[in-house]
């Protein structure tokens, strides 16, 4: 009789162990794997689409019009050193995978306030004080700083048809000098602050592939200055073509005119929280039923 009563028991608890399991797991991995959701914004802004970027800390949050083509995003990251001295950067690639050709937003604050320049990157030289014209036509751009040090960067870019699959770059720096942003750390989480993200999935972002060989060393960059030259815009880029080398690859200089390879289609960020929500009922089953076995 006692025997039956503790197989009773054991049964008991194993059920409500998996029970507990699983009410509590998705909640869990939600909350490690999503924290730009719980990023809020003053109002007026909102935004259909979130993501952790893999590097720095960062999160971007994103609504993308197809029928318009328009791209209204929020960067949020915060700069290392002291609270509103240094910079933050988000821009995309039309034609490569990395800093050198990016059309990018830079926020810092001058004069005591916030503003967002414009740059160019077309080689590795200094910027400039003043924004340069990029491909993109960039509005609404605006800064401020969250009550967590963060520096969250605002501005609506108008794309070309189709361009749903961009090669994106992010940065973060902790100077400042004479209303222009120094150079920033050449740790490896700046060093890998690009990726591939579509604009039209759910908040999901790829790591960008490694550097190709023979581009510029950490080394090289810092001898001249570790910054990135500004000039003017080129035309925008169409959609990425499959195939098409990086300019990188195609003669190691952004004047090529080679056409971008294609942002990939993620493989990793929220499909993986999915996989894992989808697995983790099944082996609490299995954990039930042998549970159950094992006590007859």
């Amino acid at each position: 009789m006692a025997s039956a009563t503790t197989m009773h028991h054991r049964r008991r608890s194993i059920i409500q162990l998996a029970l507990l399991l699983l009410v509590t797991s998705p909640a869990a991995m939600l909350a490690a794997g999503g924290a730009c959701e719980s990023e809020e914004f003053p109002a007026g802004r909102s935004y259909a689409t979130c993501a952790d970027l893999p590097t720095l800390g960062a999160s971007l949050h994103w609504k993308y019009d197809a029928a318009a083509s328009s791209l209204s995003l929020a960067f949020a990251a915060k700069p290392p050193g002291t609270s509103g001295a240094g910079w933050v950067a988000w821009g995309i690639n039309p034609t490569g995978d990395g800093m050198k050709g990016a059309q990018t937003l830079v926020a810092f604050k001058s004069s005591g306030a916030y503003v967002v320049n414009t740059y160019n990157l077309t080689g590795y030289r200094p910027l400039s004080a003043a924004s340069t014209p990029i491909a993109f036509e960039a509005t609404e751009l605006a800064a401020d700083e969250g009550a967590d040090g963060k520096v969250r960067l605002y501005g609506t870019l108008q794309l070309p048809k189709g361009m749903e699959a961009v090669n994106h770059i992010w940065q973060v720096g902790s100077t400042v000098a004479n209303g222009v942003p120094a150079k920033h750390a050449f740790a490896q989480e700046n060093l890998e602050a690009k990726g591939s993200l579509v604009l039209t999935g759910a908040g999901t972002t790829d790591a960008a592939p490694a550097p190709v060989a023979g581009g510029p060393s950490a080394e090289q960059i810092n001898s001249n200055t570790g910054n990135l030259e500004t000039e003017t815009a080129p035309e925008a880029a169409p959609a990425p073509l499959a195939g098409a080398p990086s300019t990188e690859e195609a003669a190691g200089d952004l004047e090529t005119g080679t056409a971008p390879s294609p942002a990939p289609a993620p493989s990793s960020g929220s499909a993986a929280i999915i996989t894992t929500y989808a697995s983790a009922p099944v082996f609490i089953l299995i954990l039930v039923f042998a549970g159950f076995f094992a006590t007859v």
